[in-house]
């Protein structure tokens, strides 16, 4: 009789468990967006006649369902928790976890995206640069994969490889090397992206390529004890938030930057992005397709150009002391035909700063 009635009990909470979470999903209205993981959430697919005979109602439906499923962050660090600690595990969503820091798996070397981006490159050059600009630098960023990876056991792009692609296929730049100028620790442990705090070394290099000046009297400030990186919600680890902080002066604060695509003018510095989906976006507003940056003590006509992704927004600041004017592109975001509308080229001297993630998938650069 306890037997049975142990059974029963047990059939009961699993029947209660299974129908619970169903009728958890079904009357659960659909979440919009994935705040750990930065990314709109699939919703209910369309249902009809065509899509169910094609089968698209069912991949939709499945992605639906994984998307929007009950409890889905906390199951995820259950997931990725034990797989790290339980199973013993390597890896989780190609993310690792090693010496307190949260990476991606990125290799190998993807070739024709290099020659993707080189071809980019050398016809922005010949639009505009060729023959206008004062001086050209390239300098290609690494992942934080390449302090921790390889010593760590994990793959690692082949970064040489990529270095001597671009040294001989951009002919027209002088190249700076900053590997030598970072290590692990100079990156956020949950993000992709160094720290602005610690990349002064970085800027003086470039800063002494392109012939200008640095900042003698930066002070370093708290922006935020909150930060929490990209690879936090991707990895679904219970990782402490982390500061930012950022680099200022009186320079700097009487600086006023311009975004085309808004039509606003901002500081270098955004604080209301410090309350936004992502905090790193307190640099220069975040991804942009074109800003202007007016600097009134930079010395007059003087113009800087920086082609760059979203590490150019942490560094920019810390190269505009001799500049008056500094323009800053992405051309993710830009066709290379609408530039020249906007931004002269005569005299400038120009900055291309990539990261290595973005050049081995350079197909989202605009044609």
């Amino acid at each position: 009789m306890k037997k049975k009635t142990e059974y029963i009990v047990t059939v009961v909470l699993m029947a209660v468990l299974i129908f619970g979470f169903f009728a958890f999903a079904v009357l659960k209205p659909a979440d919009d967006f994935s705040e750990s993981e930065r990314r709109p959430l699939d919703k209910f697919p369309k249902l009809s006649f065509s899509t169910v005979l094609k089968g698209d109602f069912m991949d939709g439906f499945e992605s639906y369902t994984l998307d929007q499923f009950p409890l889905r962050d906390a199951f995820r660090s259950v997931k990725a928790m034990a797989r790290y600690y339980l199973f013993g595990l390597s890896d989780n969503n190609d993310l690792y976890f090693a010496d307190g820091h949260v990476a991606k798996l990125d290799f190998p070397v993807d070739e024709k995206s290099l020659e993707y981006a080189v071809q980019r490159f050398n016809e922005l050059y010949s639009a505009y640069m060729e023959g206008k600009a004062n001086k050209v630098v390239f300098s290609m960023v690494p992942d934080k994969g390449f302090y921790l990876g390889e010593k760590n056991g994990y793959p690692v792009m082949d970064y040489e490889f990529m270095a001597n692609y671009f040294k001989e296929n951009l002919s027209f730049a002088e190249h700076a090397d900053i590997t030598g100028l970072l290590s692990v620790d100079d990156y956020y442990k949950a993000d992709t992206h160094w720290q602005q705090q610690n990349i002064t070394e970085v800027s003086e290099k470039l800063l002494s390529l392109l012939g200008a000046k640095s900042f003698e009297d930066l002070e370093e400030v708290l922006a935020t004890e909150n930060f929490h990186g990209v690879y936090y919600g991707q990895s679904a680890l219970p990782l402490p938030a982390e500061k930012i902080l950022y680099l200022t002066n009186a320079k700097l604060e009487a600086m006023t930057v311009y975004n085309y695509e808004t039509g606003k003018t901002t500081g270098i510095y955004d604080f209301e992005k410090l309350e936004s989906k992502d905090p790193y976006e307190f640099y220069l507003s975040g991804a942009a397709s074109l800003l202007e940056v007016i600097n009134p003590a930079g010395e007059s006509g003087k113009h800087l150009i920086i082609f760059r992704d979203s590490f150019g927004s942490s560094v920019a600041p810390l190269l505009m002391n001799d500049y008056e004017k500094i323009t800053l592109i992405d051309t993710r975001y830009i066709a290379p035909a609408l530039i020249g509308e906007y931004v002269d080229f005569e005299g400038a001297d120009v900055l291309m700063l990539y990261s290595s993630l973005i050049l081995n998938d350079a197909y989202i650069f605009k044609k």
